[in-house]
């Protein structure tokens, strides 16, 4: 394990992150969803597929998971904390691209950090949150516009923070580059309806599709 030193607006704290993976190829840092963290069993699963694939990987935890809370901090800890564990990976490997891919909150964070400066070679979004459930009228993405990086939405077609699917598609097309992946049939967790299948074999699944976007 690693600790990351990471500055926030009210001081100084530290993160736990996990490298996986050796040699010399692109390097995916990779961030937990706002009700889990790191070790979660899909993440796991899909930081293990893409080393297969010859990446390197890193995971890291948000500062609220850090201590102990279920609830994310405000925005600007987690866009420090992304600035912070991307300077670290280059730092390991300064020739190497490097991608940001989150579940959920944390690609949205990822995206945040972007379009506020961060440099990376581009975004991959596991389920990207657009909106609450039920709460289309709130979107997240006034920032994706601005993005010139390569954005890619895995998404599963029946999860409710992206109905309605017109709604979310009509932002993709205001990205300067971005494609979608669709699971048919996935919900926010890229769940299936009467396929149960463990947590770490549905990430594992995703990171073919990934590993050809960062290739």
């Amino acid at each position: 394990m690693t600790e990351i030193r990471v500055e926030l607006p009210t001081g100084t704290t530290t993160v736990s992150a996990d490298w996986a993976g050796d040699g010399d190829g692109a390097i995916v840092v990779i961030a937990h969803g706002a009700g889990t963290g790191k070790d979660h069993p899909f993440l796991l699963g899909f930081s293990d597929a893409l080393v297969e694939h010859g990446f390197r990987t890193l995971r890291f935890n948000f500062p609220y998971v850090e201590q102990g809370r279920r609830m994310p901090g405000p925005a600007a800890h987690a866009i420090a904390t992304w600035r912070a564990v991307v300077d670290v990976a280059r730092q390991r490997a300064p020739e190497a691209p490097i991608w940001a891919a989150g579940k959920s909150y944390g690609g949205r964070m990822a995206s945040m950090a972007v379009a506020e400066g961060l440099v990376v070679d581009g975004l991959a979004y596991l389920g990207y949150p657009l909106h609450a459930p039920g709460k289309p009228e709130k979107p997240r993405a006034e920032h994706l516009p601005a993005i010139a990086i390569p954005q890619l939405f895995v998404e599963g077609t029946n999860d409710p923070f992206i109905q309605p699917l017109s709604q979310f598609e009509d932002v993709v097309a205001t990205c300067q580059d971005a494609r979608v992946v669709w699971i048919d049939g996935g919900g926010h967790t890229f769940e299936i309806k009467g396929q149960r299948r463990p947590a770490s074999e549905i990430g594992a699944s995703l990171a073919p599709i990934v590993a050809e976007f960062a290739t």
